[in-house]
């Protein structure tokens, strides 16, 4: 069967096999929001079976920080195929379809939010980030310490683009998270949300929160404070619903500091694996990374296993801020795709992978390596 980019008119079947595949009905309203969302900002492709369409999935063509720099990114969603088509490898043809689009494209990652982790690793996705949901008793709700600055509120249709600019400069001090433009906002972050920005006395804007209020309950989707004075400013926000809400959950990053701030920081907290990663492109990829060059000048060599996408099955020695592509030998560190992109994305470190056998090379090798990575927590907030 061949892999064919799907015209308009078959948009609405491909919404159709989501709605099978997952188990969830799209209302008309939604409906119309979906398929101009695939008609502006995705590509879908699929495998038909004569008239019929037996498999797709969406391409979204994005881009993510890691720190301050921008990378291209092919975001991978909707991946779906009607039972009577499985096992006939049709979105493993989908999946290398798709890694020799975005690379022709010019994009060297590729993300998505997976069904199977194990499913997608065969393929070279690699888990690259963690959240942290946390549950907390409206008992816990107590004001901090008082800070001077001012909440304004805001819905989508009355969006404050303020939040854009913090959200962008926090997005800059983790690896991995999605540059949003105000469409994107719009279609896919607002959804059901409410926003709340915090303004500093010197009306700046440090800080901003999503979160709904449903069945004595308060859900905060993105809690994105950039000091201090703003963490406690959205914190006594919240605490000001203490006698709305029963129950108040969050869902923010392994290690943020506002839990240990807390009356009671013993709160129920669950960290739960989320986004996989994939570079697609090593090559333009690590030309693009920001390497912490040694001053030493000592070269590292990599040789990277790729089994579904061969042109990235080279060995590339690092040094002196160059980078040199030879076709692939038995030398320096060995790795595969999966621990390359797990490693240059801060997920895991080189050296527990090389503990694990998962990673091999000398001890000098590994240390060389490891000191090039910069100190970086991955994070993604997004969902496609």
């Amino acid at each position: 069967m061949k892999v064919i980019e799907l015209p308009e008119s078959y948009h609405r079947e491909a919404v159709r096999l989501s709605e099978y595949a997952f188990q969830y009905q799209v209302s008309d309203e939604r409906l119309e929001n979906t398929l101009q969302k695939m008609k502006d900002f995705q590509q879908v492709l699929g495998i038909l079976d004569e008239e019929k369409l037996a498999a797709k999935l969406h391409i979204l063509p994005l881009n993510i920080n890691i720190g301050d720099k921008r990378f291209k990114m092919g975001g991978v969603a909707g991946v779906a195929t009607y039972p009577e088509y499985r096992r006939n490898g049709y979105v493993k043809d989908l999946l290398h379809h798709t890694l020799i689009m975005i690379r022709e494209r010019g994009l060297s990652i590729s993300m998505l939010h997976p069904f199977s982790v194990p499913f997608y690793r065969k393929y070279g996705w690699e888990l690259f980030c963690d959240r942290l949901i946390c549950e907390i008793d409206s008992d816990n709700l107590v004001m901090q310490e008082r800070v001077y600055g001012r909440i304004k509120r805001c819905t989508k249709e009355s969006h404050n683009e303020d939040i854009e600019d913090i959200y962008q400069q926090y997005a800059s001090s983790f690896s991995g998270m999605l540059v949003r433009d105000s469409n994107w906002w719009s279609y896919s972050v607002y959804r059901d949300y409410l926003g709340a920005v915090y303004y500093d006395p010197m009306h700046r804007p440090t800080g901003y929160m999503l979160y709904k209020i449903s069945g004595g309950e308060m859900t905060i989707a993105e809690f994105v404070p950039l000091n201090a004075e703003a963490r406690k400013g959205l914190w006594n926000f919240i605490s000001q619903h203490d006698s709305m809400i029963a129950k108040l959950t969050i869902t923010t990053h392994k290690d943020d500091p506002l839990f240990y701030t807390l009356k009671e920081p013993r709160v129920k907290a669950k960290v739960t694996p989320y986004f996989m990663v994939r570079i697609v492109d090593v090559e333009q990829f690590i030309n693009q990374y920001p390497f912490n060059w040694s001053s030493s000048g000592e070269a590292v060599t990599l040789t990277i296993t790729d089994s579904f996408a061969s042109w990235n099955n080279k060995t590339f020695i690092l040094k002196n801020k160059q980078i040199q592509t030879m076709e692939k030998r038995d030398t320096g560190i060995e790795m595969t795709i999966n621990e390359l992109s797990s490693i240059l994305f801060g997920y895991k470190k080189i050296e527990t992978l090389n503990r694990l056998e998962q990673v091999m090379g000398t001890d000098r090798e590994i240390h060389s390596f490891a000191a090039m990575i910069p100190e970086q927590m991955p994070f993604f907030y997004d969902f496609f």
